[in-house]
């Protein structure tokens, strides 16, 4: 009984570790794109606070949580307050998945785990646009909800293929099965349409119509300021940050304790961010067209070849 309450206590120091990495992780993400765009768009990024700018996500979170937290007076209160410390949670939750061979619990339904998650994010944005009673937040959660809702069909579809191939859903097996060859080379069209339903699920650019600042003057989170809006920038870094970390788990040679892992990992964080400073965004129909037009007709077709190959090798 005692062991068994020692491993439970130990699980949940390490979960927290890790919640406290991923925290870390998304400060200098944060800190990494505005260097990047820095340097793409030819200027220093932040380079004042401490040596080279490496504490000014720390002074950033200080002046965000600290400021007065204001709210609208139409707006419903509770769902207003409360939706991005659930969308903060959600986006938390899923690093659970992480596939350590130690201490941490092993998931045997993990990507199912990852699906539920990615599903309920829609409601929070939903909600966090209808809650604010404004015009501008409403269209902005709206287009985010249609956006990311048409994205996570061909996101599943392709994520089916890898499991397919797998046949089991634990990250785990990921790892084992590309020892050999990465799924990269195997799946390459499929990896990079992946890739891109990532950064439309995420809502980066070229896809990021939920803040679409020329029209809808920040989209769904035009009404938060201090905590609120914090909470959802942290979200929003901390998923970028985990679709990177799934994208190198299922298709780049799964889960290893090597710092080769971890540069795979900011090398896909990097791509989400050279994408911004690169692309123009998308026009809106065209959006919904690449996502119903192209993408699942090709996730589907493939998904149907790798079931062929796999009852074909059986």
């Amino acid at each position: 009984m005692v062991l068994f309450l020692n491993d439970i206590i130990l699980i949940f120091v390490g979960l927290f570790i890790l919640l406290l990495g991923v925290l870390i992780g998304v400060a200098f993400l944060t800190l990494l794109e505005r260097k990047v765009l820095g340097y793409i768009q030819i200027r220093k990024g932040p380079n004042k606070v401490g040596l080279i700018g490496i504490l000014q996500p720390f002074s950033d979170a200080i002046k965000l949580f600290t400021k007065e937290q204001t709210f609208p007076i139409n707006s419903n209160y509770f769902s207003y307050y409360f939706s991005p410390i659930i969308s903060f949670m959600l986006s938390l939750m899923l690093w659970m998945l992480v596939p350590y061979y130690f201490n941490l619990i092993s998931f045997n339904l993990g990507l199912l785990f990852f699906f539920c998650c990615t599903s309920l994010g829609v409601y929070t944005v939903m909600i966090a646009g209808w809650s604010s009673n404004s015009n501008y937040s409403l269209l902005g959660g709206l287009r985010s909800v249609a956006q990311t809702i048409s994205y996570e069909v061909s996101l599943a579809l392709i994520l089916i293929s890898a499991i397919i191939m797998v046949m089991d859903f634990n990250l785990i097996n990921f790892g084992i099965y590309q020892n050999m060859v990465w799924f990269f080379f195997i799946m390459f069209p499929l990896s990079l349409t992946l890739l891109s339903s990532m950064m439309a699920e995420t809502n980066r650019t070229p896809f990021d119509f939920a803040e679409g600042e020329s029209e809808l003057v920040s989209g769904f989170n035009v009404e938060y300021s201090s905590g609120g809006f914090a909470l959802i920038f942290l979200a929003e870094y901390s998923s970028i940050l985990f679709m990177s970390m799934l994208f190198v788990l299922i298709y780049l040679g799964g889960y290893e304790i090597n710092f080769f892992f971890y540069l795979k990992l900011v090398f896909i964080s990097f791509v989400f961010i050279w994408v911004r400073g690169t692309l123009p965004r998308y026009r809106y129909d065209k959006l919904m067209y690449l996502s119903w037009k192209s993408y699942l007709p090709v996730s589907l077709n493939f998904l149907l070849f790798y079931m062929g190959l796999k009852i074909f090798l059986l």
